[in-house]
């Protein structure tokens, strides 16, 4: 079966290119607009990684993440922040929250590829 990543993004052609790019790689993608509806996702369904935006309405990208590692079954599931905070001390700030890497915008393809079939394998 092929892994199924979910996708917190709220720009609309950021999550089209997302999704674009790891389809065409053979993954599942499910794309979010917001930490909100992550969350309530992640209660029903199983996903194996999930790319998370930091600037979200609402709940910003590391406080769901904060909240996933507070559930004992995800706190092993891959979190890969999805941003255009590309600041140092910003990327200090999200990788403390508990995501496992960082991303930056505008997406490299080949980047996000690479990145996500690291932590899959």
């Amino acid at each position: 079966m092929n892994a199924h990543i979910l996708v917190v993004e709220d720009n609309p052609d950021n999550s089209k290119l997302v999704s674009w790019i790891l389809e065409d790689e053979g993954f599942d993608v499910t794309c979010v607009e917001s930490g909100e509806r992550c969350l309530a996702l992640l209660e029903k369904g199983q996903y194996d990684l999930i790319l998370m935006d930091i600037s979200l309405p609402g709940i910003s990208g590391k406080e769901v993440t904060r909240r996933i590692r507070q559930i004992p079954t995800l706190q092993n599931l891959p979190v890969l922040a999805l941003t255009a905070h590309a600041i140092e001390t910003e990327q200090q700030s999200i990788l403390t929250s508990g995501v496992d890497d960082l991303l930056t915008k505008p997406i490299n393809e080949d980047q996000l590829v690479n990145t996500v079939k690291k932590y899959l394998s």
